[in-house]
């Protein structure tokens, strides 16, 4: 994976200046392009994965798979796993084939066709277009960002203030989402519409996954328009057409090896991958590196029980919203997919108050670790609330308001733990090794995921106590890996001074 710095080796800095002082809001215009680029892609894959879950759960005869709870939760946990998964061969793919220009355009492309391909009503095309987001999303994802960093030269004090104008629009996009594919999906006057133009209404689901798609679309033709703004990552893309199609196949022929051997053997891959590439980096790194990438690891095993928690939202909780929640406000009903626009909503308000606040506290603020902890306890703190309103389900459905006091809550925790992640392994990373250190990053988030969908098939609103159950035990595990990281704290500072 490349490293934001990298191109600064292969590109004078004069033309870095160039560029850059051509600029919008005192930013490159190439971050305009990345931004809105990014912000569709966030809207292709949180619009698909409002609706995903309650699709694969719905009933044949109401237009959906008729799946069970625990078959929807295991394939559900396999998918947004690989979308991370993937993104470990997508950025060595850009660095070594494409370069992260065309990987970008390449994924954003097979995206696209992912999404367009769930619009039918066909099975087959199901799962060919969940294949295909999986395989696109990793060579986009990585990259992306990659290519924000490139837009700075290696000092510019602008390149904090770029990446979170960057993640705001990534929520933009995750905001505004599941409202529109939502209503396309869920809402009864869109049934109505369809009905009376005599549509299908029960192919509604495909027209969520088509809105999708044509978020991608509207990506790709901003990037395409507006890549004249972007500063190259690697000069590799600059080939003539035969090898650069020749290099486009090496990638297909590699993405589907890859795809093939995580269905059928994920775990192998990722334990094998986790217990070899640890041990491989240990043995080769020597006093303070060695001790940094201990603490890497522990960080890891942490963030991967945070994101087992956290992405329930998609699951677990959208089943919640769905059966057991009051779907309505003031008499007015809205679909229970929306309810995954709230996350967003909150990290737009509270991102620059939490970015305001550790720069108040200087250096009296909590340590990395310190930071991980709380993460973890608010995501604990967030499924109390919910096994608690659980129990008020008997004689009906809950108020809304209780799932918004949980995406609050949960806000809350990410806002602790995932940007302060990706900064931490900036850190501690030796600089030879950032883009590797980042790839186990993505590959806690993986983790994380898959165990997410294991335990949402614990999911079951008609067996007493099963919801209580699944909640109050992921809010303990949650809570009590708070308190073990916190007590292991101590230990980790000492290996890594003050460097995080």
């Amino acid at each position: 994976m490349s490293s934001a710095t990298q191109a600064s080796d292969e590109l004078p800095k004069a033309e870095y200046f160039k560029k850059t002082d051509d600029s919008i809001i005192g930013h490159p215009k190439g971050l305009m392009t990345l931004f809105f680029t990014e912000m569709w892609e966030r809207f292709s894959y949180y619009g698909m994965r409002a609706i995903l879950f309650l699709y694969m759960v719905t009933a044949v005869e109401k237009g959906g798979l008729g799946f069970t709870t625990a078959e929807a939760a295991t394939l559900y946990g396999l998918y947004t796993s690989s979308v991370y998964l993937m993104s470990i061969p997508g950025g060595w793919i850009a660095d070594n084939i494409l370069g992260a220009r065309l990987a970008v355009l390449f994924g954003g492309t097979v995206i696209a066709l992912g999404h367009f391909s769930m619009a039918l009503a066909n099975i087959n095309f199901f799962y060919a277009g969940l294949i295909l987001i999986v395989l696109g999303t990793g060579l986009l994802k990585p990259n992306i960002s990659t290519m924000v960093g490139a837009l700075y030269p290696e000092g510019d004090p602008r390149r904090d203030g770029g990446f979170s104008i960057f993640y705001m629009g990534i929520n933009l996009g995750a905001f505004v989402a599941p409202l529109v594919c939502g209503f396309l999906a869920q809402d009864d006057r869109f049934h109505a519409f369809l009905r009376a133009n005599n549509f299908n209404p029960l192919n509604t689901w495909h027209w969520g996954f088509g809105a999708a798609g044509v978020g991608m679309t509207l990506g790709l033709i901003i990037y395409l328009f507006f890549q004249k703004n972007l500063i190259p990552v690697s000069k590799r893309p600059d080939a003539p057409l035969p090898e650069l199609l020749k290099r486009a196949a090496m990638v297909i022929v590699a993405v589907s090896a890859i795809g093939f051997l995580l269905i059928n053997n994920l775990w192998m891959i990722i334990a094998g991958g986790i217990i070899a590439g640890a041990g491989w980096f240990l043995f080769s790194l020597k006093g303070e590196e060695r001790n940094r990438f201990i603490v890497i690891l522990i960080l890891f095993v942490f963030a991967a029980f945070f994101w087992a928690a956290f992405e329930q939202a998609g699951s677990s909780l959208t089943l919640f919203a769905d059966k057991l929640t009051r779907n309505s406000i003031f008499g007015w009903e809205f679909p229970s997919s929306w309810f995954q626009s709230v996350n967003s909503i909150f990290i737009i308000l509270l991102a620059p108050l939490f970015s305001l606040l550790w720069v108040a506290l200087g250096s009296k603020q909590p340590s990395s670790p310190a930071k991980f902890s709380l993460g973890l306890l608010f995501a604990g703190l967030g499924f109390v609330v919910v096994a608690f309103a659980s129990t008020l389900t008997g004689s009906g459905t809950v108020s809304p308001l209780w799932l918004v006091s949980v995406y609050l809550i949960h806000t809350i925790g990410e806002l602790c733990l995932s940007p302060v992640g990706l900064s931490t392994i900036t850190k501690l990373a030796p600089p030879r090794l950032v883009g590797q250190m980042m790839g186990v990053w993505f590959l806690a988030t993986s983790v994380g995921n898959y165990i997410a969908g294991i335990l949402a098939g614990r999911f079951d609103e008609k067996a007493e106590g099963a919801v209580f159950n699944l909640f109050a035990s992921v809010a303990v595990a949650t809570i009590v890996s708070a308190l073990v990281l916190a007590a292991i704290t101590p230990y980790a500072r000492k290996l890594i001074g003050k460097a995080a």
